[in-house]
């Protein structure tokens, strides 16, 4: 991850936020100009994110503290594995330890969860995605883990991506609120978002029944959403799309498949061999648990 003025700013809060004027337990016991050797341990399993952060926040502290990292973004340490190496003042080291690790900590958790997704749906042509679901003004430092973890980004906010959801078609909606009502709907937001999107913009409609989704297929969205469906109605509703593609013979039909809604572990196998194309999971960044990681005296 390239340090750039944004990310500079979120370690310059949290230190701030830490440190405070100082801090006064090392500055009252130790010696400001004694040296120190110093490793970062995993305490725990981990697809490892964050030690260009980590880094950032040790620099941001002291100049001349070196941090060595000793994996790379991305690899799968085991417990007790060492994974940076730091050398300096140990006031300075020791006023950067808790945000440094926090960082680690918390984006290394989200690329680990993230991860154990991914290899349960590595068999299949599923993207594990991501949500809008997350810390806000830290979205890009979660979307980043999960990439590192093997994830793919949805949109990034509501200004890149068209998505019409559940309460967009109940806005569009004249009581009662019956099938042929919300297929009207349907085609009525579909049209509108053609027409005033913008060019490029890929449109994504959120579908809660299979009796509505051939209405959101004759007006070719770039992906349909199904939401909070059952393993039988997602089989169903891929088995509607594929043969959908074949009755119209048009090879340029690409209406993509996502899936969202309690995914966990214990289902996304299962809904991934449905054949679908994507499926986002919130719980990538708003649940992950932090991984366990120490700073210790070498």
């Amino acid at each position: 991850m390239i340090i750039d003025a944004y990310i500079k700013k979120i370690i310059q809060q949290a230190l701030s936020e830490d440190i405070g004027t100082k801090d006064i337990t090392t500055s009252s016991v130790l010696h400001k100009l004694k040296k120190g050797e110093f490793v970062i341990i995993s305490r725990q399993e981990a697809d490892i994110c964050g030690m260009h952060i980590a880094e950032a926040v040790f620099e941001s502290v002291d100049s001349t503290v070196r941090f060595k990292p000793l994996v790379s973004e991305g690899t799968k340490v085991v417990k007790d594995k060492a994974v940076a190496y730091i050398e300096g003042a140990c006031s300075s080291v020791l006023a950067a330890e808790r945000t440094a690790l926090n960082f680690l900590c918390w984006l290394s958790g989200i690329s680990t969860l993230t991860n154990r997704f991914v290899e349960l749906t590595k068999h299949t042509k599923a993207q594990i995605m991501d949500t809008r679901k997350t810390v806000p003004t830290l979205r890009r430092l979660q979307r980043y883990a999960v990439k590192i973890g093997g994830g793919v980004n949805h949109r990034m906010g509501l200004y890149d991506q068209v998505l019409i959801k559940d309460n967009h078609i109940s806005l569009a909606l004249s009581p009662p609120t019956v099938i042929k009502d919300k297929k009207e709907a349907i085609s009525s937001l579909l049209e509108d978002a053609k027409l005033n999107a913008g060019k490029g913009r890929l449109i994504e409609i959120e579908v809660d029944l299979v009796e509505i989704l051939d209405t959101a297929l004759k007006h070719n969205p770039d992906i349909i959403m199904l939401d909070n469906m059952s393993i039988e109605d997602i089989r169903k509703s891929v088995a509607i799309r594929d043969a959908y593609r074949i009755k119209i013979g048009d090879i340029g039909f690409k209406v993509l498949i996502e899936v969202s809604g309690n995914v966990n572990l214990g289902n996304v196998k299962e809904i991934a061999e449905c054949g679908v194309d994507r499926i986002s999971i919130g719980a990538l960044t708003h649940s992950a648990p932090f991984a366990d990681f120490s700073l210790e005296v070498r």
